[in-house]
């Protein structure tokens, strides 16, 4: 007597093949979701970070052109400038380098009532030096400055310059 065999499973593995190829596809899409959803946040954190440095930049401008704040001393001051802040913030931790031919003056303010950080700096020539230029540097956050420069906390940070 002949035993006939009858192929059994066949469904159920064309079944599992299929459940695979669209487990598989669902989480690239998935995956695909979420790079794009940490892209735009990015972007956002970006944007504030790029604000607060040009608010920065037009505060220290201010300061510059307006009050006369970073005016080349004709001798080493031995303190940074007292410096008025734009709007709410506070300046945190200024710091100045005098060179026979230039004067440099950093310093970090807190903006957005402490929500924001930013950082710059101002380099002054001597006004005797022929074809001397100013340089500003601010460098903007999009969080607070207590939060700059600590470990595994993740800011966005953008900078801006400029010469005149």
């Amino acid at each position: 007597m002949a035993i006939k065999k009858t192929p059994r499973g066949f469904a159920l593995l064309i079944a599992i093949i299929f459940m695979s190829v669209m487990l598989s596809f669902g989480l690239t899409l998935s995956s695909l979701g979420y790079k794009q959803e940490l892209l735009s946040s990015s972007v956002a954190q970006s944007r504030v970070a790029f604000y607060a440095a040009d608010s920065m930049l037009e505060c220290v401008l201010y300061m510059d052109q307006q009050l006369g704040t970073f005016a080349y001393p004709s001798v080493d001051p031995g303190a940074p400038p007292s410096m008025s802040s734009c709007g709410d913030g506070a300046v945190i931790s200024p710091a100045e380098t005098w060179y026979m031919n230039k004067w440099v003056v950093s310093g970090r303010f807190s903006l957005d009532d402490g929500a924001h950080c930013a950082d710059f700096m101002v380099s002054k020539p001597d006004p005797g030096v022929s074809g001397g230029v100013t340089y500003l540097y601010s460098q903007g956050y999009d969080v607070s400055c207590s939060s700059v420069g600590l470990n595994n906390v993740r800011f966005a940070s953008r900078g801006i310059t400029a010469h005149y």
